[in-house]
This record gives structure tokens, sequence and C-alpha cells, in this order.
């Protein structure tokens, strides 16, 4: 049998095609002017994107907004930017001085790992793939074959960079804010998982490429998509977005950094650059996080291409990208909306949702799925494997409501006993 070769076992990390034979250095300079432009987009989209959300957020609030900072306030990131980097850095003088200076990187550094497999552009109608300097290659930074895992995998991380921003401060507000953040985060994570499970299980692949190919197969009808949030029910795209947003730790999910109860939260004891980090990781984790919903729920990059050609160009992969930041757009909107609509909610509200409603759901709806795809596999009657699973999740659904009722009349009825006034007669007996 003849030994693989050495680079062969390396490339099993990234699909991309253009890694799939030898490696030289227009392929090296292509994956490295990939990854930098990426980047630079990150930190631009962020950029823009707290200048959006507090423009919105005005117009929402019957306020301006920022005015002053260039044209419609758009430098008021810059000019705040700036403020920041040039105030003093302070490091309390109870921390652990090496994990305080660390954790904001922690939160940063994932965000963009998790936006690197996410593909931007390309003519889906013919496989998604572009052509640079003789070179196949996709529209995206890599594709590796774990694909969406890495997008949970950085999440999970990213909590690190909260929970130890927290415990190294050396005081008991932040480390208060870092420990909700760390139950908040496993309460949440196991329904993002499941959501993601069920996009897996219809498109048969991990590759955010392929589940994008998947996506721009023939719709129905002739006129509507095939994206996912249909293909799958709604549901899990629900579960995804709520679940994600508690992720994100924004409104209404904020309680890690809820200023009524804990100064500022985890970053209370931040200055200088290293709130900036954490401010920055805040927003492009938000911006990782629609790219993620729209890679996954809406076709991503696919869509219609309106001219393939302009002076003799291709330019049927740009169609891709116009698609793709046309979505990105609706998605962050309907955050900033989220954040101008809903109040906080409580503690035990949060751990509710996350525990009671959105795990046995989505957990529920996986197996709806799996059902449905055995059903086809072995050639059931659709229609009858429909009515039973949706038979047998309404009654786990009675059974599972039944049960938190009981337990919080229980829990009623013992809060009254331990309220009411004592038996002076009783308690000398």
């Amino acid at each position: 049998m003849e030994a693989a070769s050495p680079v062969s076992g390396i490339l099993v990390l990234a699909a991309d095609p253009m890694l799939a034979g030898d490696i030289g250095l227009v392929e090296v300079g292509l994956t490295l002017a990939k990854a930098v432009v990426a980047f630079a987009f990150l930190l631009v989209a962020v950029m823009l994107m707290i200048w959006f959300e507090r423009k919105l957020l005005g117009g929402m609030h019957q306020r301006f907004g920022p005015t002053i900072a260039g044209p419609f306030g758009i430098l008021q990131t810059l000019a705040d930017g700036t403020k920041l980097f040039f105030k003093e850095d302070l490091v309390p003088d109870r921390s652990d001085r090496f994990v305080f200076k660390l954790a904001p990187y922690l939160s940063l550094i994932p965000a963009f790992l998790a936006f690197a497999i996410i593909p931007l552009g390309g003519d889906f109608n013919n496989g998604g793939q572009v052509e640079w300097w003789g070179r196949a290659t996709y529209l995206q930074v890599a594709d590796p074959p774990i694909g969406i895992l890495l997008f949970l995998a950085m999440s999970s991380v990213a909590v690190y960079g909260v929970m130890l921003a927290g415990w190294s401060s050396g005081s008991k507000y932040p480390l208060l804010g870092s420990v909700r953040a760390s139950a908040q985060m496993v309460s949440y994570e196991a329904a993002l998982g499941l959501a993601v499970a069920s996009i897996v299980l219809v498109t048969g692949g991990l590759s955010t490429h392929d589940m994008v190919v998947a996506q721009a197969a023939e719709g129905y009808f002739g006129v509507v998509p095939r994206w996912n949030v249909i293909v799958t029910g709604l549901v899990p795209f629900i579960v995804f977005m709520i679940a994600g947003t508690a992720e994100l730790n924004r409104p209404p999910f904020d309680l890690v950094e809820a200023e009524q109860e804990l100064v500022g939260g985890f970053h209370t004891e931040y200055s200088s650059i290293r709130f900036a980090l954490f401010f920055l990781a805040e927003f492009m984790n938000t911006i990782t996080m629609s790219a993620i919903i729209v890679t996954l729920f809406f076709g991503g990059p696919a869509g219609p291409v309106l001219v393939g050609e302009l002076g003799g160009v291709n330019i049927a992969w740009a169609w891709g990208v116009v698609w793709f930041f046309l979505k990105l757009f609706v998605l962050l909107f309907c955050f900033v909306w989220m954040r101008a609509t809903l109040p906080r909610f409580r503690y035990d509200q949060l751990m509710d949702l996350g525990w009671k409603a959105l795990i046995p759901v989505a957990l529920g709806w996986f197996l709806f799925l799996t059902a449905l795809e055995v059903g086809r596999e072995r050639g059931w009657n659709e229609a009858a494997v429909t009515i039973v699973s949706l038979l047998v999740f309404a009654a786990a659904a009675l059974l599972l409501v039944r049960a938190v009722r009981s337990g919080r009349r229980a829990r009623d009825r013992e809060a009254a006993r331990s309220d009411e006034p004592s038996d002076p007669a009783t308690e000398r007996a």
C-alpha cells in the first residue's frame, strides 16, 4: 500500500478545493488574503454595527442618536474607540494579573474563528466555487469537515473570557456576573446544539458550504426557496434565535451585566483598551451569530443570479455576496429591534425558559424530524408518521407542563407554610 503524503494528512482539516493538490505560494497567499480580508471586514462591520444600533435605537426611542462625529454620526464609534485607547489602563491590586489581561482576548478570538467557516459569496447555482488566479476556491476562510461543530466549540470557549474576567477581578460583583454567565451558557448551549443537530439531520453533513449547497437546490412550487427554516418547520430557527440571543448576553438575556444589580457586571473592573476589547467582542459575536443564522436557515449566499457577466467578466459569484449581506442586515435589525422592545428577564425566568421550554422543544422536534427521515428511507406513509409523531409530541408537552405546574404548586404551598405565624403555645410544648 502506498504511504499517504504528509500534506494529505494535514489537509483533512480543510475541504477547500484550492488545497486539494500541491500547495504553493499562490495557495498560501490566497489563504492569508482571505483571512486578512475577513478580519478587516469584521472590524469595519463592528464599527458600523455599533453606529447602526445606536442610531436605530435612537429612532425607536424618538431620539436622534449619534449626530456630531462625521456625517450622520457615523464616526462616533471611531471617536469612542480612540478615547478608550488613550484612557488609563487600570489593574486591581487583588486581581490575578495574568488572567485579568488574558480574559478579553478569550472573548474576542472565538468570534473571529467562528466567522471563518461562513460562506460569504459564490454562485451556489453552480456549486459555489470561485476562480482566482487559476485556482478554484470557496469565498470563505476555511471549510473544515467538522464545519458547524467549530462554531459550537468556539461559542463554548467564549464563555471562559467572561467567566475568567469576573473571577480574576478580585471583586464580588464581577464574580457574580461571571457565575451568571457560566450558568446561562450551560442552560442555552444544549438547546443551541439540538437546533444545529436538526439542520445537520436534514442537510446530511457538517460542512457549512454543503449546507448552503443543499439550500440552493430547487425549491417548492418554483417560488418558495428550499431554506432550512422551511424544511425544518420553523421550530429549530425559533429555538436557535432565542438560544443564540442568550449566548450573546444581549437583551432580554443580559443578566450577566445587569447594571441595576451588579454595577457593570463581569467587566466592572476593566477600563481603557481591555474594556474596548469586551465591547468589540460583544458586537463581533452578534455579527457572527447573525451570519451563522443566515447560513444555517436562510440559504447563506444562495440566491438568483440577475446578471451573470458584465463586460465579459463573470460576476455571478458577486450576487452571492449581495444576497448574504442583505440577509445579514435583516438579522442584525431584528437583534436591535429585540433590544429596544423586550424587557430584561428575571433570573428564574431565564432558567425556566432554557431548561423547561427550549431544551424539551428542541429535543422533541429533533426526534420528530428524525422520524420523518427514517419514514422516508423505509417508505412509510409520511402523513401517518407526521400525525403519530405530533400526537406523541403533544402528549409529552402536556405531561411536561403538568409536571412543571405541579412542582410550582408544591413550592407555593411550602412557601405559604413557612410564612404562617407560629403559635407560641405550640413552640413551648
